[in-house]
């Protein structure tokens, strides 16, 4: 079945269909810094802080280009047990985190949304 299509009498997938938006904005402590928005509106991942929105512009390059890669997503746990991931780029560095979850699949599951929402998603500029 194509992505994003259904079977007759079940709703359509739209997280499926719907590339997400990466948003640049400026922290309090004036760093620059992005988010990925799934199709819907769900943050699935955070950067880290960057002196220019130019160097922000390339960590989104960055997740672009390495978020259909598995191998990139590093699992974690944290001593409170609870799930996360880092992406990272081809030289190692972490270029965006999730937020925590319940469970390892819930984590799993945010992994392959960093995944369809990177694929296609716009730019835009946000507030903080």
């Amino acid at each position: 079945m194509p992505r994003g299509s259904s079977t007759e009498g079940e709703a359509p997938n739209q997280e499926s269909r719907m590339a997400g938006t990466f948003e640049i904005f400026t922290d309090k402590s004036g760093d620059v810094r992005f988010r990925l928005k799934s199709g819907n509106g769900q943050i699935v991942l955070s950067s880290q802080g960057y002196s220019s929105r130019a160097s922000a512009v390339k960590g989104i390059e960055s997740v672009q280009k390495n978020a259909g890669t598995a191998e990139r997503f590093e699992k974690t746990e944290t001593s409170s047990g609870k799930f996360r991931f880092n992406l990272k780029s081809g030289n190692h560095q972490v270029v965006g985190t999730s937020q925590s979850y319940e469970s390892a699949s819930s984590r799993d599951n945010g992994i392959e949304a960093v995944g369809r929402a990177a694929d296609g998603a716009k730019v835009v500029d946000a507030e903080g």
